[in-house]
């Protein structure tokens, strides 16, 4: 069997999208020695990367989302003349008519409408927004499968397009033990972490309003430290800092490596993600496995992905995330390190291996359609 993957979010700075890709492609390559593959990938990392015997690269060196990706990807997978393809992202040709399998990985932008979630001016944004879901109809419709990352995604996906349970399949994703727990203490003071974008959904606004009131009577000032890449978003975040006066509370470090993610999340006193919508939660995974606390949402996929491991609040009510975060505050120690055992065992039933295994058995399945 050939296999095509488009692997052009391959890499970290393309945020879970990225590491996604780069631990699928990394067990598939330690699983199956048997099938042909031809991965595309953009300049950089056709450049960098090694692969082996069965693995081949293809040179895609054009963004998504534009006429370049539409026009070319399609000769390019042609070329290859493959049994399957995978587009790991809802982002494919809408006039490819081969065999393929998508990965949608949340319908966030589904519900995101309006100015405030885009830097675009309104004529762009709304001709882009009926291009999104031109393009994300079309890859539901014509693909042969679809995976999703969580139960979740998959109940909302099949209320949405009416899809039949079976065409849709949950591979859940792993947790990386590439993210390091060695490193400096990058914070002095007590801290909460918070890993991720900045775009709306992730209602950091809220936790920020909760680490205001966390502080109001306390001498000894709790931070919240925010690892996010710079960006659009990141900006309007400091002017909304800004204006909450809470520049000595909030911490924005940029983004952090893997090499140092695990030492921040370590020596926290929690994770806190006040999502309002997501696909899986893979942050809090990382978290817990690093050895801290997680504070989420009281959100249906996380009450999925997270189990009994995770200390939930009304993600609505900054005074509910505030109140998480003094219950953190005054657990006695113990009761901490019992806690922090159990997730740490508890993650280890998620699993890059698996989530390979399961996507090269949809690859077969579909193929043989």
């Amino acid at each position: 069997m050939k296999i095509v993957i488009d692997g052009r979010l391959y890499g970290l700075e393309n945020a879970g999208l990225g590491r996604y890709l780069i631990n699928l492609v990394s067990e598939l390559d330690q699983i199956d020695t048997k099938n042909e593959y031809s991965l595309l990938l953009r300049k950089k990392y056709f450049e960098e990367l090694k692969l082996p015997g069965n693995w081949k690269k293809v040179l895609a060196d054009f963004p998504h989302y534009g006429f370049r990706e539409q026009l070319l990807l399609p000769l390019i997978i042609k070329k290859e003349n493959p049994d399957i393809v995978h587009f790991p992202h809802f982002n494919v040709p809408i006039f490819y008519n081969g065999k393929y399998v998508v990965t949608i990985h949340d319908l966030l932008m589904h519900a995101q409408v309006g100015l405030k979630a885009t830097t675009l001016p309104a004529p762009v944004y709304f001709l882009k927004r009926m291009a999104y879901r031109l393009a994300f109809d079309t890859a539901v419709k014509k693909s042969e499968s679809i995976i999703v990352p969580s139960q979740s995604v998959k109940d909302q996906l099949a209320r949405e397009y009416k899809i039949k349970f079976e065409k849709i399949n949950v591979t859940y994703e792993g947790m990386d033990g590439k993210i390091s727990r060695s490193g400096n203490q990058m914070i002095k003071n007590p801290y909460f972490v918070y890993a991720g974008n900045a775009y709306p959904h992730k209602n950091l606004k809220r936790l920020i309003q909760a680490t205001v009131l966390l502080n109001l009577h306390r001498d000894k000032k709790v931070i919240l430290a925010i690892s996010s890449a710079r960006n659009v978003f990141t900006k309007r975040l400091e002017k909304l800092i800004k204006e909450l006066k809470a520049e000595n509370l909030i911490k924005l470090l940029g983004f952090v490596p893997d090499s140092e993610l695990g030492s921040l999340y370590k020596n926290s006193l929690g994770f806190i993600s006040p999502a309002l919508s997501e696909g899986f939660g893979l942050p809090g995974l990382e978290a817990m496995n690093s050895g801290t606390l997680v504070l989420a949402s009281e959100i249906p996929v996380f009450r999925e992905i997270y189990g009994n491991q995770a200390i939930y609040f009304n993600q609505l009510d900054f005074s509910s995330i505030e109140k998480s975060m003094e219950y953190v505050l005054v657990m006695e120690p113990s009761f901490r390190n019992k806690i922090i055992d159990a997730g740490q065992k508890f993650v280890k039933r998620y699993s890059w291996t698996k989530m390979a295994k399961e996507t090269l058995q949809i690859y077969q399945q579909s193929a043989n359609e």
